[in-house]
C-alpha cells in the first residue's frame, strides 16, 4: 500500500469523503470495530459533513474478552491465536454490523506498541471489511514508527480498504469476494 507521503491529511478526507458518497449513493451503512485505533477510525468518519445518512457507530473493543463479549469473535480463537489475526479482524467486522444494524462493518486489531504483543512485533495489524451479504476483505500490515504513526496508518489502511472493497465488487453482484 502506497499513499502519499506529503499531503496525507488531505488524501486521507478525499478517500474517506469518497467512501462516505459510495455508501450514501447505495443506501448502506457503516459501523467500526475497533481495538488498537481506540476510536480514530471512526473519528475520521466523523470528519465527513453528512456521514449521519452511513454511520451507524462504532465498538471500541480494546480489551480482548470484549472482542468476545460484545462483537462475537470466537473465544477459542482469541485464545488460540491471539487478537492479532486475520479471522478475528473479519469476525469483529461481521460483529458489528451485527452490534449495530450495519450493511458494512470495519475492523482494525495489532499491535501499537511500543513493544511486541502476544509473540507480534509491534506495527503488525489486521484490518478488515465485511458485508452482511458475505462478501469480505482482510489485509495485514507492518507498518514503522511510534504509537502514533501505527495508529494512524492503521486508519490510513482501512480506510484505503473500504474504498477498494466498495470499489472492487461488494456488495454488489461479486458477494462471495474474499481477499487477504
Amino acid at each position: 500500500m502506497t499513499t502519499p507521503q506529503s499531503g496525507e491529511a488531505p488524501y486521507l478526507a478525499t478517500l474517506t469523503e469518497s467512501c462516505v458518497a459510495d455508501l450514501r449513493e447505495h443506501g448502506l451503512s457503516l459501523a467500526c470495530a475497533e481495538s488498537l485505533t481506540g476510536g480514530l477510525l471512526t473519528a475520521q468518519f466523523v470528519t465527513v459533513p453528512g456521514v449521519s445518512a452511513v454511520l451507524r457507530g462504532g465498538v471500541v473493543s480494546y480489551a480482548t474478552d470484549l472482542k468476545a463479549s460484545i462483537l462475537g469473535v470466537s473465544s477459542e480463537r482469541l485464545r488460540t491465536h491471539g487478537p492479532v489475526d486475520r479471522d478475528v479482524a473479519l469476525q469483529m467486522a461481521r460483529g458489528v454490523c451485527d452490534v449495530t444494524g450495519a450493511d458494512i462493518g470495519m475492523a482494525t486489531t495489532g499491535v501499537a506498541g511500543p513493544g511486541p504483543h502476544d509473540g507480534h512485533p509491534a506495527g503488525t495489524v489486521w484490518i478488515a471489511v465485511s458485508a452482511r451479504g458475505g462478501a469480505q476483505m482482510a489485509r495485514e500490515l507492518h507498518l514503522a514508527g511510534g504509537r502514533s504513526d501505527v495508529r494512524s496508518g492503521a486508519v490510513r489502511g482501512a480506510v484505503e480498504l473500504l474504498a477498494a472493497f466498495l470499489n472492487d465488487g461488494a456488495p454488489g453482484p461479486r458477494a462471495n469476494l474474499a481477499v487477504s
